[in-house]
């Protein structure tokens, strides 16, 4: 018969082993809900330190775009943050809902963002993207080829589809046919999207389509549709970039996460940049669609954004009286203070948030468009 002092000893270790035991399973159980799923910041450890993850709100939606490849490329990877994908998101819904922080993040064309601005939105441009170039423009025009359509004059009295109003299909068309003596009062311009616009134009709903890549490749391709012109002989792509915005309350209280953001995208515009043929691939299968269909994309340099874009937009909104005369300037519209290749070593520990100051992140990467 064991004595009292034993008995005490063993009740004691029993308790002590229960005690290891629940804490080893909420540890576990702790490991296991950190999951890309879980809440918008969580901690993960990486040797001997933690790091705590923000993940950003955005769109899944069927395009080429540089978050889905900087994802699968792992540019994400060992930075302070992850994308989470929220479904598809209609294109004109993307700017109002990166303004009211129902995503975090958005790519769509400077004039949306200029007008809201304008409106009061707390949203701005942190980085550049798409770059228009005769071999890689950012929108194409089509006709069928029994239409007789061929020449900026034969848009009056015309069915045109376009994405969206507000945007590069709108503004730059209309200045363009401006130009040629076009009274666009005349044009009959009806919202289609790109992934639709080539079967509307060949079944006759439309007489002419403005498409955008990927969709405008298969257009290319159609036998019964004429490719009229692209948006690089209407302004040599000053109207093409399409930028990345970011909600300013995010903005506000992640910058890190923010400038991970911009440098991972960046890599993957210059990864695409260096390797068209595997970025057409990558789309290709992305959407589904026959490679042979999918057409070259080309992005800024670095995404470093530039004033002559913004200001082009702003010139316009201000001529068509979309916004007021100097409500808007530059200044408002964008910064680079996110981007590493824009900033100056020297500035590497400035502070950062959504102001007109520069602040640094983390250093060039001589991996990025290898």
């Amino acid at each position: 018969m064991l004595s009292t002092p034993t008995r005490s000893r063993l009740r004691d270790r029993t308790i002590s082993i229960a005690v290891a035991s629940i804490a080893a399973s909420l540890l576990l159980l702790q490991s296991g809900c950190n999951s890309r799923d879980g809440a918008p910041s969580v901690a993960s450890t990486s040797g001997a330190q933690a790091q705590n993850v923000t993940y950003f709100k955005y769109p899944d939606n069927p395009a080429f775009d540089l978050v889905y490849l900087a994802d699968k490329l792992g540019y994400f990877d060992g930075t302070s943050t992850r994308p989470k994908y929220v479904g598809k998101v209609s294109a004109p819904q993307i700017i109002p809902l990166v303004g009211t922080g129902e995503i975090d993040f958005g790519t769509r064309m400077v004039p949306l963002v200029i007008s809201a601005i304008a409106s009061g939105a707390d949203i701005k441009v942190i980085s550049a993207g798409g770059e228009t170039l005769p071999d890689a423009p950012h929108m194409k025009y089509f006709s069928r080829k029994d239409s007789g359509i061929t020449q900026p004059k034969d848009f009056e009295g015309k069915t045109v589809a376009f994405n969206s109003f507000g945007a590069c299909a709108e503004f730059v068309t209309k200045k363009y046919l401006s130009q040629h003596g076009v009274d666009v009062s005349k044009v009959n311009w009806l919202v289609v999207p790109d992934n639709q616009s080539q079967q509307a134009l060949v079944t006759k709903n439309v007489d002419i389509a403005i498409i955008h890549p990927p969709f405008s490749g298969a257009a290319e391709h159609d036998p019964q549709l004429h490719k009229l012109w692209s948006d690089w002989d209407e302004d040599h792509g000053l109207g093409g970039m399409a930028p990345y915005s970011v909600n300013g309350a995010f903005a506000r209280a992640h910058p890190q996460a923010v400038r991970d953001f911009v440098t991972a995208i960046a890599k993957a515009g210059n990864w695409v940049n260096a390797h068209p043929d595997e970025a057409r691939k990558l789309t290709a299968e992305r959407l589904g669609i026959d490679v042979d269909v999918v057409e070259r994309y080309a992005y800024v340099k670095d995404l470093v954004v530039t004033t002559p874009p913004i200001q082009y937009y702003i010139d316009i909104l201000e001529q068509a009286g979309k916004i007021p005369k100097g409500k808007v300037k530059v200044e408002d519209v964008y910064t680079n203070e996110y981007n590493p290749y824009a900033q100056p070593p020297a500035r590497a520990n400035a502070p950062a948030g959504l102001s007109k100051s520069a602040s640094a992140a983390p250093g060039h990467d001589a991996e990025a468009a290898s």
